[in-house]
């Protein structure tokens, strides 16, 4: 990716960033936490949900690998203000990747019906495979990952708990599965890539 592509693309990525992290706020919020609301978390400014390594890591792997990657700043969260907790952690983590799949089939109706050329389509191209990696990788169930608590609806009270400590260790584990795992990583991530693009296809008539 040559630099005026990568300057193209950030805004289009921190947004997308942004909006998975408000959509996980949002949802918190009418489920009855105000914990995010009160931190600010419930807004479109990028700026409030950006994480600094996150943000290099997009960066990086935008200039490096050709294929933007990051996160940004997770929400926090307290389940003791859900009726069901571990149900209701599930239901706000999957906000997060189903804003992406729907940002994503937004950007796959531009580039199918859209008449866009040039820069502009490949910006938009850019930016719907950006939030469908961004969607599935957020949806592996490895804490601290969205995936994690979706599977954790289904764990019994102790297993839950013992399984919601390892999110201080989660990252380290994902990013190193994917430095000693690359190959087979990437992949299960491009056949689920191609599989979501199947369907997505098929919705927007692409």
């Amino acid at each position: 990716m040559d630099l005026e592509l990568f300057l193209l693309l950030a805004p289009c990525v921190l947004l997308s960033l942004a909006l998975h992290e408000l959509a996980h706020a949002w949802v918190a919020w009418k489920l009855g936490d105000p914990t995010a609301r009160s931190e600010g978390r419930i807004t479109l400014n990028p700026l409030r949900h950006l994480d600094p390594l996150g943000t290099l890591m997009f960066a990086v792997t935008s200039l490096v690998a050709g294929l933007p990657f990051g996160w940004a700043k997770p929400v926090p969260v307290n389940p003791g203000y859900f009726r069901r907790p571990k149900q209701g952690m599930a239901v706000v983590a999957a906000a997060g990747p189903a804003t992406n799949f729907a940002l994503a089939l937004g950007c796959l109706a531009l580039v199918a019906h859209g008449g866009l050329d040039g820069r502009a389509l490949d910006v938009v191209d850019l930016a719907y495979r950006v939030n469908v990696v961004l969607g599935i990788f957020n949806l592996i169930p490895i804490p601290p990952l969205d995936g994690s608590r979706i599977v954790g609806a289904i764990m019994d009270d102790a297993t839950y708990r013992q399984w919601a400590r390892l999110d201080q260790y989660g990252m380290i584990v994902v990013l190193g599965l994917f430095f000693v795992f690359r190959d087979p990583f990437t992949d299960l991530l491009v056949s689920a890539f191609d599989g979501v693009t199947r369907v997505m296809g098929t919705i927007v008539g692409a």
